[in-house]
């Protein structure tokens, strides 16, 4: 079984002495990272856990493949989310610290949270406390609200992408669907994952009405904060079901609601999982307004001085173990082979006119090449006229 703490502390042993020292004036790029294991993939990439050369600082990476983007029409949700994540911090978000690409990649580095995603530790059946979720409720609270703030819609609020950290805080991920709205404007674009889905996004769908907006992540909380106390969602939805057949089933549907939770909790619930957004709590005032929160200290809360009522456990990581192998035995790709990988490619390119097989697909590499923003948030993200050099 791999053993998380001893790992780290070998790791910490076989460093050496004297750290790498960069150029200031260069941009962070693949070479100041070292690659030390893979632990998660989705749709829209791949994440290792990476420890910077100079600081020895760990973070997470996540790396996506220009061509794979390319070939899925994805490019747009990366750049989106590239933009959102450059221009937001927060103490309950997963914050982007470097952004960077070379020929094969894109590459995100985050903040490194090790306690695993509430999903996983579903998966695992953990019994949450009802203290544990109600510390959950208020640090995704101040993370929405401070969205909101940022006209940003998530989008995706659900227990996979709630991470923990290594005290058992929690830290919202995956802006990859995230839109922002300004003065007044509202999203129309059926999007996130259907069982977390609020009801007018379906009906905005459907009829062509007037669209939604920050309330619909306030019901995925409800959503989720249900199913991470009970082990089920309120509502048995699944990504077959038809958009019609779930606009019907809001309509005639009830929540049951256990009979052990206290009756403020249920009230509480209740007004997050509301049919209509105007009535729905979606707001930190709002939620300071349920008696189920009257105690709550806010400021507590957000300086993470409220002990989580769960801790991850320290000694194991807490994520599949097949990524790993996959990334080892299966990957035509893999990254700890990159730099001998780059470097036959450019030696191939010198040696003879590199004619593309597909002139478009060129095209749209030279374009991903050319847009995508490089950022450091040590130094602010760099000056619009570097944007376009390569790392």
């Amino acid at each position: 079984m791999f053993h998380w703490g001893k790992w780290k502390k070998r790791m910490g042993a076989n460093s050496s002495s004297k750290r790498p020292v960069f150029d200031e004036k260069e941009d962070v790029n693949f070479d100041h990272f070292q690659i030390l294991r893979a632990i998660g993939k989705g749709s829209f990439g791949k994440v290792c856990i990476v420890q910077k050369r100079d600081t020895e600082k760990m973070y997470a990476m996540k790396y996506m493949n220009k061509q794979q983007c390319i070939e899925r029409d994805e490019v747009r949700n990366v750049f989106r989310e590239l933009e959102i994540l450059q221009e937001i911090e927060h103490v309950f978000l997963v914050n982007l610290w470097y952004s960077f690409q070379d020929e094969e990649d894109m590459f995100m580095v985050v903040d490194l949270l090790l306690g695993g995603d509430l999903r996983y530790h579903l998966q695992q059946n953990v019994q949450f406390s009802e203290d544990a979720v109600r510390l959950y409720l208020c640090e995704m609270t101040l993370a929405l609200d401070y969205l909101q703030s940022q006209h940003i819609i998530h989008r995706d609020v659900k227990p996979d992408n709630i991470l923990l950290d290594e005290q058992g805080h929690a830290h919202l991920t995956d802006f990859n669907i995230a839109t922002i709205i300004k003065d007044g404007e509202r999203a129309t674009a059926l999007a996130g994952t259907k069982p977390y889905m609020a009801p007018e996004i379906f009906q905005s769908f459907v009829s062509g009405g007037t669209g939604y907006a920050f309330e619909v992540d306030w019901w995925s909380l409800g959503v989720t904060v249900f199913e991470v106390l009970r082990g089920w969602r309120p509502y048995d939805i699944h990504a077959s079901n038809s958009v019609e057949s779930l606009i019907q089933l809001f309509s005639t549907v009830s929540v049951q609601y256990s009979p052990t939770w206290p009756k403020d909790l249920v009230s509480l619930l209740r007004k997050l999982l509301t049919v209509n957004p105007e009535h729905r709590f979606s707001s930190l005032s709002d939620m300071q307004t349920a008696p189920y929160l009257s105690d709550v200290n806010w400021d507590a809360v957000y300086e993470k001085k409220m002990e989580a009522g769960f801790v991850p456990n320290k000694g194991r990581l807490h994520c599949d173990p097949t990524f790993e192998l996959e990334e080892m035995i299966l990957e035509s790709r893999p990254l700890h082979k990159k730099k001998k990988r780059l470097a036959k490619n450019r030696s191939r390119d010198n040696s003879k006119d590199s004619q593309s097989e597909n002139d478009y697909l060129q095209e749209c590499l030279e374009v991903v090449q050319q847009e995508f923003m490089i950022f450091n948030r040590e130094k602010g993200s760099v000056d619009q006229e570097d944007q376009s050099r390569l790392c």
